[in-house]
């Protein structure tokens, strides 16, 4: 019987008696208690068991899909009505079960009643093998079922008690009480106790942000320790249920800690755990223990406690000191930013090489700072420390590592639903999906799911930015403003909301809103490039490329102060772009020689100079980059079928093969539209549109060249200062010019002054362009032809 009780440490209950709703963790009633008499009247009547393994794990499955053997197989001398009662009180699905204790009282008075008014079989050789293995004569079971099912009904209100917290309450971590004089427990403590709670899908831990928010409302400043009666002032603000004290003390050699959780508005103790660590090293996991057991008191089912319960010290780190500075990394992300976080994460991982959580901390300062290959590389390492974190860290360590690392959109999709379903409360687990989505082209299932990850986490400023993008994308602009606006009135900040603003504002032409913006960026260490590199690319939108040269140039310097080599090169990657479609091809090749030089090894510029190279003409160098990309990047979606299909198909276009290059771009169509996340600045340039336009333009098809330009002009929430999106507009002129010498009679006039107005559209858009550049002369020609 040993192996079906709870092991020491653990917390209290027996795992053979629990109902299936148990063990899935879902709300108990009285039925539960029912099922849990079923399986003690079913080893009364047998000697056994009615669900047995070696493990939790084996017995759990044996309750959700087993059925227990035939009680009369196993004592024959069981009535059949005894049996039939058995059976419902151990019915997997509680609607079917008995519905109340009164009910199977009734059904065992019935049963003693006929039992007793007719003569009793002598008992067979089976059912004495039975007594001998321990079950009673069941003569004896059906009073003593009556007792124990008239105390169960007495006390059940005494043994299920209203849980003292649902899971839709909110609860408060408090600064720890710290009187050991050891500074390697401030901020440790708290931190621990929050990965050890939030391990568990019923509790929710109010988020950092909004601790911070609310914290900024009661006029504080973010850094302000949350003393006991500071923690009960912020939980009612924030509308939580109840915040949970924690000290720390030393008693000679040995560490006291304490936890106590309080409803905030009443001030009554919930649930309250004293433990001692017999050393310093052992402060962790006890701790962790005596979360464990908390979780229990405060309304968590014991199935879900013991199945996301990972011990502290291997779901963080065996080092106080790698902890404490994660701990001051995590406050200074959420009070300054991830830049201020950066030196603190890295400190934690030089601590302890093995911090799985550390690296993904790190992971997010680099990808948050736009630094894609340095957050790769830590992504990657997370993935493959992923053991040692807690159960709802994996998953997101896991998700993450197929997102931004390896580019399986499909898988990360998978297992950040997996993380939704475990834990419903996640905000970030929404925002995540949402962003694969948004990588797919579908940008409205990824507001959807950005604005659950905000109804969950409305003080995080990034996720507003997020929404806003994909509402531009969407061209919902108005949408956008409202969003932003909404931040703004919680006073939250991000670089994003900016850029963001910056794109409504470009979007409508309102120059000096776009000022307003720029001059956010200018003097930020981190951010200026970002701004320049804007202002770049919204220059040579107008053909300004004299001015956007500079700015580029500008651009580059600034990302290398800040230490952000990757970033520079993508604006020189980007130059390199722009240069090739203006028609400097041999500029175009020396940038993109300069962007690659600056950062070999990033996704972002090696797919950038790989197109830019095959639109200069430069074949080799093009083919060589795309075969280094399929060989490094092989699971990638978007390098798959987004990036390599357009370069190829590029490459195609240069042998004066158009049918090669539009069967080539077919498999990007499912998500041409889709964020590109290698690239930090606008969502895309909607390569493969623009280049299946040429291609169509090659292959003499002036009507589908029309279309695909279109698209472009008609998505501009999606390419906002891309040069695509000024080239397009000449692309409709040349698609329709064509459609004129392709058509007869009326149709060829209507065609000629269509294109008459796409051409004057293109030159309105570049009438003040640098009057030097080349496509700029060759449309002016095309157009003074065809007047």
């Amino acid at each position: 019987m040993e192996e079906h009780l709870t092991s020491p440490g653990t917390a209290i209950g027996t795992v053979a008696y629990m109902s299936p709703e148990q063990v899935k963790g879902k709300e108990l009633d009285a039925r539960t208690d029912l099922f849990s008499f079923g399986a003690v009247l079913y080893q009364m009547a047998t000697g056994q068991l009615p669900f047995r393994g070696e493990s939790a794990g084996v017995i759990f499955k044996a309750i959700l899909d087993g059925a227990p053997i035939s009680a009369v197989r196993l004592n024959p001398d069981v009535p059949a009505e005894l049996e039939r009662i058995i059976n419902k009180a151990l019915e997997k699905d509680k609607n079917l079960r008995y519905q109340n204790a009164a009910d199977i009282r009734t059904d065992l008075q019935r049963l003693k009643r006929d039992t007793e008014s007719t003569r009793l079989p002598a008992a067979t050789s089976a059912a004495v093998s039975a007594g001998k293995q321990g079950g009673i004569p069941w003569k004896v079971v059906v009073p003593a079922a009556l007792v124990i099912v008239a105390l169960a009904a007495s006390s059940y209100s005494y043994f299920h008690r209203t849980p003292k917290l649902t899971d839709k309450d909110t609860i408060v971590l408090s600064d720890f009480t710290n009187t050991t004089g050891d500074p390697v427990f401030d901020d440790t403590l708290k931190t621990a106790l929050s990965v050890s709670l939030r391990q568990s899908p019923f509790l929710n831990v109010l988020p950092d942000s909004e601790v911070a928010n609310t914290l900024q409302q009661m006029t504080r400043p973010a850094r302000t320790k949350l003393t006991h009666e500071l923690a009960r002032e912020l939980c009612l603000r924030a509308g939580s249920k109840a915040y949970l004290a924690g000290s720390i003390g030393s008693l000679g050699s040995e560490y006291v800690l304490g936890l106590k959780a309080v409803n905030c508005q009443t001030g009554d103790t919930l649930a309250e755990k004293q433990v001692t660590a017999a050393s310093k090293e052992k402060v962790l996991d006890t701790l962790g223990e005596a979360a464990s057991n908390l979780r229990r008191e405060l309304g968590e089912s014991l199935a879900t406690v013991q199945k996301f319960d990972v011990p502290l010290e291997q779901a963080t780190t065996s080092s106080l000191e790698a902890l404490k500075a994660y701990s001051l990394g995590q406050k200074a992300a959420t009070e300054k930013g991830s830049a201020a976080a950066l030196p603190y994460h890295q400190r934690a991982i030089e601590l302890d090489p093995n911090f799985a959580t550390g690296y993904s901390a790190m992971a997010s300062d680099y990808f948050n700072l736009d630094e894609v290959d340095r957050a790769r590389e830590n992504y990657t390492k997370a993935f493959q420390l992923r053991e040692r974190a807690s159960e709802r860290e994996r998953l997101t360590i896991t998700a993450n590592y197929y997102f931004f690392a390896t580019g399986e959109l499909d898988k990360a999709a998978r297992t950040y639903q997996e993380e939704i379903e475990n834990y419903p409360r996640s905000p970030a687990a929404y925002e995540r999906l949402g962003s694969v989505f948004a990588s797919q082209g579908q940008y409205e299932k990824a507001a959807d799911f950005t604005r659950q990850a905000l109804r969950l986490g409305p003080s995080n400023a990034g996720w507003y930015d997020v929404l806003a993008t994909w509402t531009i994308a969407l061209q919902r602009f108005d949408e956008a403003r409202q969003i932003i606006h909404e931040a703004q009135v919680r006073k939250l900040d991000a670089y994003g909301l900016h850029t963001s603003l910056y794109s409504i504002a470009f979007l409508a032409a309102d120059s000096a809103a776009m000022a307003e913006q720029l001059e956010w960026y200018a003097g930020k260490l981190e951010y200026e490039n970002f701004g320049l590199a804007l202002e770049s690319n919204t220059q040579a939108y107008a053909g300004h490329l004299h001015k956007a040269r500079e700015l580029t140039r500008r651009a580059v310097d600034s990302a290398a102060r800040a230490d952000n080599k990757e970033s520079g090169a993508l604006w020189q990657a980007d130059a390199a772009l722009q240069q090739a479609a203006y028609g400097y091809a041999a500029e175009a090749r020396r940038t993109a020689a300069e962007a690659l030089k600056l950062a070999p090894t990033s996704q972002g510029v090696e797919i950038e100079t790989a197109l830019a190279f095959a639109m200069a003409g430069d074949t080799t160098r093009a083919e060589a980059l795309a075969q280094d990309l399929g060989r490094r990047f092989p699971l990638d979606t978007q390098t798959q079928l987004l990036w390599l299909p357009s370069i190829q198909a590029q490459m195609a276009l240069n042998r004066k093969k158009p049918d090669s290059a539009l069967s080539t771009l077919r498999p990007a169509l499912p998500i041409e539209l889709g964020n590109v996340i290698t690239t930090p600045v606008g969502i895309s340039c909607l390569y493969p549109l623009y280049i299946r336009g040429e291609a169509y333009l090659a292959a003499g098809q002036g009507s589908a060249a029309a279309t695909e330009y279109q698209k472009i002009i008609d998505h501009n929430g999606i390419v906002g200062t891309c040069w695509t999106g000024a080239l397009a507009h000449l692309g409709v002129a040349r698609a329709k010019a064509l459609e004129s010498k392709t058509s007869q009679g009326a149709d060829a006039d209507a065609a000629r002054l269509r294109a008459l107005a796409a051409y004057k559209d293109f030159l309105t858009l570049w009438k003040d362009a640098d009057p030097d550049i080349p496509v700029l002369s060759t449309a002016k020609s095309e157009h003074a032809k065809l007047r």
